[in-house]
């Protein structure tokens, strides 16, 4: 068990899980993880490496590799700044892929216990409260209607150069809710004690704030 409290703040693609994360762990001074990126460095690897992403073996054997660096808001992998690379959609839909087979989680199961460290973690992704950190002392399941959570990727993908249409972002977001909630593997479902908190109509600082008063209801 862990002797650190870890917020535990899982949800599906989109939903904003890493922008809330961060401003709650800022605010609180915790370190932060961002499991999800550990999927996608699996998955960016698969894919420069043009490895079958349904071969489990090769798959598990990519993420026993990993070696990642996060440092000053950036992830390296084998010293190149991957940041923005593993955030392009392509990697996603591969990382979702990846993500059902068992050997894999495992083996990014424990890199993932150790990021708990003092004073405390802030620790988004989808099974961080069920499976990765069932002992979260504030577990939140945070969601947004598939509308909202495309109109959101859009943004952030226009801020970046990359261009995209809506319709097709709606599409791909409810077929990958499709896919993490029904996997059989740590499928995508609120952790036992989670709260519930749906983002549609909250901007980000509504909902970090609604985070950090569930916080300090616990840690007063």
């Amino acid at each position: 068990m862990n002797t650190v409290d870890v917020i535990a703040i899982d949800g599906p693609v989109a939903s904003g899980k890493g922008s809330v994360s961060s401003g709650v762990a800022k605010k609180l001074g915790f370190h932060v993880l961002d499991s999800g990126s550990l999927y996608r460095l699996t998955a960016y690897s698969a894919l420069t490496q043009k490895a079958d992403l349904d071969d489990e073996a090769e798959i598990t054997r990519i993420a026993q590799s990993l070696k990642p660096v996060f440092k000053d808001g950036k992830i390296f992998l084998n010293e190149e700044d991957v940041t923005d690379a593993i955030r392009h959609e392509e990697v996603g839909l591969a990382a979702s892929r990846i993500a059902v087979h068992t050997a894999v989680r495992s083996s990014l199961f424990e890199l993932q216990r150790n990021f708990a460290q003092a004073p405390g973690l802030v620790a988004d992704g989808r099974d961080m409260g069920s499976v990765v950190f069932p002992e979260a002392v504030l577990k939140v399941f945070l969601t947004a209607s598939a509308q909202s959570r495309a109109e959101r990727r859009i943004k952030q993908l226009k801020e970046k150069g990359i261009s995209s249409n809506i319709d097709d972002l709606v599409r791909q977001i409810k077929e990958r809710d499709e896919r993490d909630m029904n996997r059989s593997a740590a499928p995508l479902v609120p952790a036992d004690g989670a709260r519930i908190l749906d983002s549609s109509d909250l901007t980000l600082d509504e909902t970090i704030s609604q985070v950090l008063e569930w916080y300090r209801e616990i840690r007063p």
